[in-house]
């Protein structure tokens, strides 16, 4: 069999959430592009075998979401019910008085198109101090679906009602929990194994090569998540940059694969952003440091 070579796609994308739905494995991602302003869609890939993509584009029915002026990014997706869920960001804002923040669309398939569910924003305001951006949805052993989510050094994590429509209160009364990790700056992404939960989140600036990914380990979702260390980052001659991840597991083999998004070394373009994949490792309780190819 051909090795699966990266990028694994042509063309700048990053902030990868990749899942298996309907027998394919799919990717959504972010049109990367320098002058951000310019993402107005999400694009999605979907393979068989991880080597041959097909592309589907402009996955949402953006005239749905008529408040977003400004940048559409980092999707992430949950099947509940035979529907599917995405959430993404929009409008990148600063302040509660702007609109826009963490959208939520449904579909009945996963390549799209995904319709407006609320008629307006699922988050729209600073929790906790964390901008509203960079979601990634959870789901539990036992259906519960969790949204870990933030920018600005903050993540936060509530729970999905059981439509999707918002959110229901945690045991102590609050609907948003402050979890942020040392380090911490965006992008999480978690890991159930073994009953262990693994947070992970980059960290660094995702303009450069300073972005990286690190994680920890709690037995519960809701954490505490102490930094465990970094495991993926600049690593020569091969890339840097990379963080903003999203992961594959393939059960017949139980193997895990980090999908993420990382940089040639010392491209000074902000938006020159490339989808990867590679093999992750995890037993005892810890994520083996990850090693880049460009491909195996």
């Amino acid at each position: 069999m051909k090795g699966i070579t990266n990028p694994i796609v042509p063309g700048w994308y990053a902030d990868p959430e990749a899942r298996t739905y309907e027998g394919k494995h799919w990717i959504y991602a972010t049109r990367s592009y320098t002058e951000y302003t310019q993402q107005l869609n999400l694009d999605a890939f979907s393979s068989e075998d991880l080597i041959h993509w097909e592309k589907h584009e402009s996955i949402i029915e953006m005239s749905d979401f008529p408040w977003m002026w400004r940048a559409v990014w980092a999707p992430t997706i949950i099947e509940h019910r035979e529907k599917y869920y995405l959430i993404f960001a929009t409008n990148d804002i600063q302040t509660d008085d702007e609109i826009g923040g963490l959208e939520i669309a449904v579909s009945d398939r996963p390549e799209g198109p995904f319709r407006g569910y609320l008629g307006k924003p699922l988050i729209d305001r600073f929790i906790h101090s964390a901008q509203p951006i960079d979601a990634h949805l959870f789901k539990d052993e036992d259906g519960t679906i969790y949204l870990y989510y933030g920018g600005w050094r903050h993540c936060n994590v509530a729970r999905m009602n059981e439509d999707m429509t918002g959110f229901v209160p945690f045991a102590s009364g609050e609907t948003f929990l402050s979890i942020t990790p040392e380090g911490y700056v965006e992008g999480p992404c978690m890991i159930k194994k073994d009953g262990l939960y693994y947070l992970m989140w980059s960290m660094g600036d995702w303009v450069n090569g300073s972005y990286r990914v690190a994680y920890g380990v709690s037995d519960s979702p809701l954490g505490p998540f102490e930094n465990k260390g970094t495991i993926l980052q600049r690593q020569e001659p091969i890339a840097e940059g990379p963080g903003h991840h999203g992961f594959l597991h393939l059960p017949d083999e139980d193997e895990w694969l980090i999908v993420y998004h990382r940089r040639v070394i010392g491209d000074q373009e902000a938006g020159n952003r490339m989808l990867c994949i590679d093999k992750m490792v995890i037993s005892d309780g810890a994520i083996q440091p990850i090693i880049m190819t460009d491909e195996w």
